[in-house]
């Protein structure tokens, strides 16, 4: 099957089958929010990316090998609402950026910081701090051996630009973050999977950083 990454809340969810990782994508809530539930295909080990809203919804994609760990990709409300559900359900132990942990609505089992490595089963995820959209803002890199980089970039980075920010020198640190952390440092073909949205890769987006920072947003 061909993953295209276009899902809609109420819609099925698309499968990106990896060598080492099956990732799935499916839209909740109002809002539209992405969750992303991402397996080991030696191991079986779940991780969720952003227990968005619906946690019926999640829960049912998750099935019965559960979770071992939950990210959460910043604080806004739209992108936790149903972790307190989802985590009294799975016992999964709890992620989020160390700027914005104290703010999500659960205890924060690890506060991550730039660099710091997530397992997924026998892969893992690297921690990229992207502060501007909140100040605690991350994304998840996973560094396929097997094949091209995918990025998780949670309200950072989006087709068309980056994520909201309210101050410009909120603008300015997510702007030189992004430039320093993500697209010096990954190639043109790096898939990347936002919190709201469709899919893109790094290479269709990165002519287009000249005019985000004409803008301003």
């Amino acid at each position: 099957m061909t993953y295209h990454g276009t899902v809609r809340p109420g819609g099925p969810a698309d499968v990106r089958e990896l060598t080492d990782l099956m990732v799935t994508k499916f839209a909740v809530s109002e809002m539209a929010n992405n969750v992303y539930v991402l397996r080991c295909r030696h191991t079986d080990e779940q991780l969720l990316i952003d227990a968005a809203d619906d946690a019926a919804a999640i829960l049912a994609v998750v099935g019965e090998a559960g979770l071992t760990r939950v990210v959460t990709t910043h604080q806004h409300w739209d992108h936790h609402r149903a972790l307190p559900e989802v985590i009294d359900a799975t016992h999964a132990e709890t992620l989020a950026g160390e700027a914005d942990a104290a703010d999500l609505p659960v205890t924060v089992d690890r506060a991550v910081v730039d660099g710091d490595r997530i397992s997924v089963g026998r892969s893992e995820l690297e921690v990229i701090h992207l502060a501007g959209h909140t100040p605690g803002s991350i994304a998840l890199l996973y560094d396929d051996p097997h094949g091209t980089p995918h990025l998780f970039t949670g309200d950072s980075l989006f087709p068309g630009g980056p994520g909201r920010t309210t101050t410009g020198n909120d603008f300015d640190a997510l702007m030189a973050d992004l430039q320093a952390k993500v697209f010096d440092q990954l190639p043109d073909e790096t898939w990347f999977y936002p919190g709201h949205g469709d899919d893109s890769t790094l290479g269709a987006q990165r002519n287009s950083i000249p005019a985000w920072l004409e803008r301003r947003w």
